[in-house]
């Protein structure tokens, strides 16, 4: 129960306007623009990547600066189609069904990690196989970016007050009141709303800034890159156990709910959990490989 000094305590949630900016009648949103600098940056940081022969095996990188550059527009498809196709099959498919149009409906219900991760992985094999270069190579540069993706994402889903935390009284405990909630009474937020976890800001530290950190390790000073798949496993299997520990945090979807009758397992952590057995593959393929071919 909220005493008094919980309610006084509580965080106010920043008044971000959601439209960062506008030309004549389009409006330029933050979500957009996170997409624009998480794969802008990631970019330039795996540009710098390549450029450090000592990262890589025989001291070349089999990743060549203008294969990063073609690839650019195949990642930004990847994610995107496969983030809005996998939102739909995940978490959105009755609606959808029943309405087709609402698949093109982004503001009632955006984009799954789980369904671009698909997205960008059947990209960089296509693209692997059609520019004769290695797919795990291109797997760790992609894996070792990402995070930086993860973290804007994240900034933007709070930006725009979505993707909320379960209700606490925590002394950081924010009331969420998003643009969708004031258009639906009036223009105000209504009374009584819960303070909740900032999950966003959870996942925006920990898959974001934590998960590039360790990445950043591994390719820099273990020199992970050498062995082809270890930094895209440990990606795999970092980001799957930052997501199930920040379920337990995050308000699940509203028209799933929890799931098999539980009050705390959500469908985030039913799909990251293959991930966890998919990444530790990935890392002891890895080892494999690397002892055979020195051995």
């Amino acid at each position: 129960m909220l005493t008094s000094a919980n309610l006084a305590a509580i965080l106010p949630f920043p008044d971000i306007n959601p439209i960062a900016f506008s030309l004549g009648p389009l409006s330029v949103h933050w979500y957009g623009l996170a997409y624009v600098a998480g794969i802008l940056l990631g970019w330039f940081y795996a540009r710098r990547l390549v450029d450090n022969g000592k990262l890589w095996l025989n001291d070349t990188a089999p990743v060549t600066r203008a294969h990063l550059d073609d690839f650019l527009l195949w990642v930004a498809f990847g994610i995107v189609l496969g983030g809005r196709i996998g939102y739909i099959l995940f978490y959105d498919l009755d609606p959808v069904l029943a309405n087709p149009i609402r698949a093109i409906e982004v503001w009632n219900g955006g984009m799954s990690f789980h369904g671009g991760l698909i997205g960008t992985t059947i990209a960089m094999i296509l693209f692997a196989n059609r520019n004769k270069i290695p797919a795990w190579s291109l797997f760790d540069i992609v894996a070792a970016v990402a995070p930086i993706g993860l973290f804007f994402g994240r900034i933007a889903n709070f930006i725009n007050g979505e993707l909320w935390g379960r209700t606490t009284d925590v002394p950081w405990a924010m009331i969420f009141c998003s643009p969708h909630i004031i258009a639906a009474h009036q223009g105000a937020c209504p009374a009584g709303l819960d303070p909740r976890h900032p999950s966003q800001l959870y996942e925006a530290g920990i898959e974001g800034i934590v998960l590039f950190t360790v990445l950043f390790i591994l390719t820099r000073w273990a020199l992970a890159l050498k062995k082809p798949g270890t930094v895209s496993g440990v990606f795999v299997i970092g980001y799957a156990c930052s997501r199930i520990f920040v379920e337990f945090f995050r308000q699940p979807d509203e028209q799933l709910g929890y799931l098999l009758g539980t009050n705390w397992l959500t469908m985030g952590m039913v799909l990251s959990l293959p991930m966890v057995a998919i990444g530790l593959w990935a890392v002891i393929r890895a080892r494999h490989v690397a002892a055979r071919q020195t051995a």
